[in-house]
């Protein structure tokens, strides 16, 4: 296993790594999928592969070679396994994986923005801005991407993604837990230095 691997609740599991320390070797099927992509892209697109079939390769090694494919809404699955929920993200040259069986997941890692508009922080935070706009510049910036990591995952694990409207899901500055709706979400504060949360719904949920 590259990386870290962290059960944020039962049979859940985060993983991180950055994407320069992920290994060069490369499974066949992914590395068609990289065909016209820039170099950049194709590099996070396989860190984020790389680390997922590393995560399967210790937690279900039966599916660790299987082809991974996208759903009709873009989120990940292993072809002839519809019960694993699947999601991955990259930011800042880091990659992380959510992975669950029975449970929709979403994961998301986002870096801070050089400058926080006060318009976008309205939009974001709503009730809580004039609470975060009061912190000095980087910390604020940096709060503004731990909110927003919850939002996008919470709506990656719906499969909505930005039609499901992330600025307006309730998000407390500082919290590390938390839940919309039937969905729960967990922020790393104390495992990532990048902004990274992640959102899983009831269990038993994923190809129902």
């Amino acid at each position: 296993m590259h990386g870290r691997l962290i059960e944020v609740a039962e049979r859940t599991w985060v993983g991180t790594g950055a994407i320069e320390r992920l290994p060069d070797r490369a499974h066949p099927a992914d590395l068609a999928r990289t065909a016209g992509m820039p170099a950049w892209r194709a590099r996070e697109f396989l860190a984020g592969r790389s680390l997922l079939r590393s995560m399967l390769r210790e937690l279900y090694p039966e599916a660790a070679e299987l082809e991974v494919t996208a759903s009709g809404n873009g989120k990940p699955h292993l072809l002839g396994e519809q019960d694993l929920g699947m999601s991955v993200s990259h930011d800042s040259g880091v990659v992380a994986v959510c992975v669950a069986p029975g449970r929709e997941v979403g994961v998301d890692v986002q870096g801070p923005p050089e400058k926080l508009e006060r318009a976008l922080a309205r939009r974001c935070l709503r009730a809580h801005t004039d609470q975060v706009m009061q912190l000095p510049s980087a910390r604020r910036a940096l709060e503004f991407a731990w909110v927003w990591t919850v939002q996008e995952a919470c709506v990656k694990a719906t499969g909505e993604g930005i039609s499901g409207r992330p600025w307006a899901i309730d998000v407390p500055p500082g919290a590390s837990t938390g839940s919309w709706g039937s969905y729960r979400w967990v922020s790393l504060r104390g495992a990532s230095e990048v902004p990274l949360s992640c959102a899983f719904g009831p269990a038993g949920e994923e190809g129902s």
